[in-house]
Parts: C-alpha cells; sequence; structure tokens
C-alpha cells in the first residue's frame, strides 16, 4: 500500500451532456469531397505515390493521429481511407478515441475547458464515462482498447456509427489502436475507471501497434498532428520490431515517413534538427520521424498545414490516383 493519502473520487459528481453541450457535431463533419481549396506543396504527389506503392505490394501504410483531426470534422476521409485500404492501420491518442466515441454515439463532441474547468466540472459527463465500462469489457476480452471500443460502438448500433474511425476498423477488420498516457484523458477522473483494464487494453493495443511496424519495410508512417504520444509510440514499435528482425537476419529500412503539422521547419529540415540549445531541438516528430528512424536508407516528408485541407487532399490524390 502507498503510504501517501489518494483522492477519492467516489464524490465526484457527473454532469450531463445536455448541460455541456457540444463544440462539434456531426453537422460540423466534412462532407467526402476534395477540399475547395487543395493542399499544394512540391513534394506531395511522392508521398501519395509511395503510399500507392505500398498497398500494391501489400506493405501497411499507418497513420498515427492527435484527436485534432476528428475535431476539424475528418471523420468521413477515416473511415473512407480504412474502408478502401488505403490505410491499413489508425492509431490516435486516449483523447481521439473519446471523441470518436463521443461523436459516435451522443452526435457531438468537444466541449469549453475555459467555462467548465472554472466550475470544475470539465469532463464530467456521465454519458462519456459509459466508454470505461466499454474498456473493462475490451479488457476482460483481452482485446485491444480501439478494437474493444469499435466493437461497442457498432455493436450498439450507435446513431453515428457511420462516422466512427473505430467502428470502421472494426468492420473492416483494421486495427484501430489507442495509446493512453494515464492521467491525460478525461474519463480517468471518472470513478468508474479501472486502472488495471485501462492499461490491459492500450497496453494490447501497442503490441498489436508493433507487430504492424514489424512489417513496415517497403510501407509508410505518416504522423498528423500528433507531437508527443506519436512519435514516442513508434520510437519504442520500432526498435522492438528491429531487434526481432534483426536477429532474424532481415531489416526495417526502406520506408517513408510522413509528418502533418502545423510547425515551420526550415527549409533545410533534412538536415536534422538544430543542437540542445536551440529550442525545436525537442520537437520530437522531426528529430524522431523525419530524421532518426529514416537515417539509414528510408525517406522523409514533411508538410506544414491545416489538417482540414491537407487530409482531403491526401484522400483525394489517393483516390484519384489510385482507380
Amino acid at each position: 500500500m502507498t503510504r501517501y493519502e489518494r483522492f477519492d473520487r467516489e464524490p465526484i459528481r457527473l454532469g450531463t451532456l445536455a448541460q455541456r453541450g457540444h463544440d462539434m457535431t456531426v453537422a460540423d463533419c466534412l462532407p467526402l469531397a476534395p477540399p475547395a481549396e487543395p493542399f499544394g506543396h512540391p513534394e506531395f504527389g511522392q508521398l501519395v505515390e509511395r503510399i500507392l506503392a505500398a498497398r500494391r505490394a501489400d506493405r501497411p501504410v499507418i497513420l498515427f493521429m492527435g484527436a485534432h483531426v476528428i475535431k476539424v470534422g475528418l471523420s468521413r476521409f477515416l473511415v473512407d481511407l480504412i474502408r478502401r485500404r488505403l490505410v491499413t492501420h489508425l492509431a490516435t491518442n486516449g483523447a481521439g478515441l473519446i471523441h470518436d466515441f463521443e461523436l459516435a454515439m451522443f452526435g457531438g463532441t468537444t466541449e469549453s475547458v475555459a467555462r467548465w474547468i472554472r466550475e470544475g466540472m470539465f469532463g464530467l459527463w456521465r454519458e462519456t464515462s459509459q466508454l470505461n465500462d466499454r474498456i473493462a469489457e475490451a479488457a476482460a476480452r483481452d482485446e485491444g482498447l480501439g478494437e474493444g471500443v469499435g466493437r461497442a460502438i457498432v455493436e450498439a448500433h450507435a446513431p453515428h456509427a457511420d462516422l466512427s474511425a473505430a467502428a470502421a476498423g472494426w468492420n473492416e477488420g483494421v486495427p484501430f489502436t489507442s495509446h493512453v498516457a494515464i492521467g491525460c484523458d478525461i474519463i480517468h477522473a471518472h470513478a468508474n475507471c479501472d486502472p488495471a483494464a485501462l492499461g490491459r487494453a492500450t497496453y494490447n493495443d501497442f503490441l498489436i501497434f508493433a507487430q504492424t511496424v514489424k512489417r513496415l519495410e517497403g510501407g509508410v508512417f505518416m504522423n498528423v498532428g500528433t507531437a508527443a504520444i506519436g512519435p514516442e509510440v513508434y520510437l519504442k514499435a520500432l526498435s522492438m520490431a528491429r531487434n526481432v528482425t534483426h536477429a532474424q537476419g532481415d531489416a526495417i529500412r526502406d520506408f517513408t515517413t510522413a509528418v502533418f503539422d502545423l510547425v515551420e521547419l526550415p527549409p533545410n529540415w533534412r538536415d536534422g534538427p538544430p543542437s540542445k540549445a536551440h529550442a525545436q531541438y525537442y520537437y520530437r516528430p522531426w528529430k524522431t520521424i523525419l530524421h532518426r528512424t529514416v537515417a539509414d536508407g528510408g525517406t522523409s516528408f514533411y508538410f506544414s498545414g491545416d489538417h482540414a485541407q491537407t487530409i482531403p487532399t491526401l484522400w483525394h490524390e489517393l483516390v484519384r490516383r489510385g482507380d
């Protein structure tokens, strides 16, 4: 037993989603169509061709995203990329799973943090706490976190399951994994959160993710709007995968990485990140995804732009060139 006093969750009161409201609803999900203003970059076509080549060779295409991708209304694009097998593994953080679940089950997601944190109600919503129960069920079945929640959305006949990437993964047999940092997500504050179940399910997802990375030779890894969880999970999974494949006489060197973000990098970013004296040295997507992990044979791309423009453009070009 710990020597220290622990916070008692039982007195926490939960509000309702009707009380909270939604800052983003199904009406805000963008239609599955090319963007009005396509994203332009001289190297964008090269990434598209590498993704299509990877799929023709039956190699994986992994997309690791932050929650913002869902919050800006891109769920239909994620679902269609899964259905077309243009993305063969979709990964996200804990917040991404929560937004996917809320949108599918309740027709809206996101809240005013500035408003509700003042009242001690941020994230404390009764309907969202159902997700903890679904996580416990997934852990009891020894499923992955994203897998189990995707199953739950489908089996509940959620009113907006068509907008759920987790449900699409379950329906199509495409891994949808959620990589959780304990204490980062609103459902961890709820009294029905079982940390052992959460840890087991998200660790299953980590092993599922590492198994996909084990096949990354000739494939593509894309990191979209996640500056910490995505790069760190990818780095550890790649080290595990390389450890095993090297022992088998194989290698994971010839693959493609791409980062989609809002941060501006200098034109010579392929030369590597600056020294530790510079703040951008600690920007993980640069040093980890664009430089260190492809240093012995891979190719990397960086695209700075609004996700609501870059991802629909990527979808459109993949569909257009792949048909």
